[in-house]
């Protein structure tokens, strides 16, 4: 995975686990917050109001830095942390997963506690869709209408994304390219065409 690549889901996704007469449903939803947590879980708790838990984690940010775990009652680390660990053996972040619990009337220890709130996440993940996804820097680039042929053109070779065009004063544009190429697009653009360019973001 190069630097500036991470993965997420890209569209929620759900898979079970069965073990012993219990039922764990795993749920992996795509997030841009921490504020997508809460209504999404009591969706789903109000949904499968009659689960013994509804166990979560999540990851947050671009390396996964921002994360939370919570066990909703299951012994100490052996729901919300497996649930972690599965996104993060994937190196998955923007993601919340949830695993729903129905007992099934034989106790799993906490061993089997912690495999199935791994498995039912993964069960999910693997019904799912990942999506490689990249860091970017945002600039706004003014230049005069005879050069907007040449600026296009480094913005294709740079992979960037064309997010506003505005021609009503000379030319305004702005460009979200990957942190990998955005140092060498910002000096094409300054150097080559003499373009006023402005980092709008920078995300590193």
């Amino acid at each position: 995975m190069e630097s500036d690549e991470y993965h997420t889901i890209k569209a929620p996704c759900k898979g079970l686990f069965k073990v012993k007469g219990s039922k764990h449903y795993g749920f992996v939803y795509p997030i841009l917050s921490e504020a997508d947590v809460a209504p999404l879980l009591a969706s789903l708790r109000k949904e499968y109001h009659d689960a013994r838990h509804h166990a979560y984690a999540y990851r947050l940010g671009y390396g996964g830095e921002r994360w939370r775990a919570s066990d909703d009652g299951e012994p100490s680390n052996s729901a919300g942390p497996p649930i972690l660990g599965a996104l993060r053996s994937l190196e998955l972040t923007g993601c919340l997963a949830v695993v729903v619990r129905y007992f099934g009337g034989t106790k799993l220890g906490v061993g089997g506690l912690i495999e199935a709130y791994r498995e039912a996440t993964l069960a999910a993940i693997s019904n799912g869709s990942i999506d490689a996804r990249y860091v970017e820097k945002a600039f706004v680039i003014q230049c005069p209408y005879g050069l907007v042929g040449g600026v296009m053109s480094r913005i294709d070779k740079s992979r960037g994304k064309l997010i506003k065009q505005d021609f009503s004063h000379n030319v305004t544009i702005e460009v979200h390219v990957r942190v990998s190429l955005a140092d060498d697009f910002e000096r094409q653009i300054a150097a080559t065409y003499g373009c006023h360019i402005k980092v709008l973001n920078n995300p590193q």
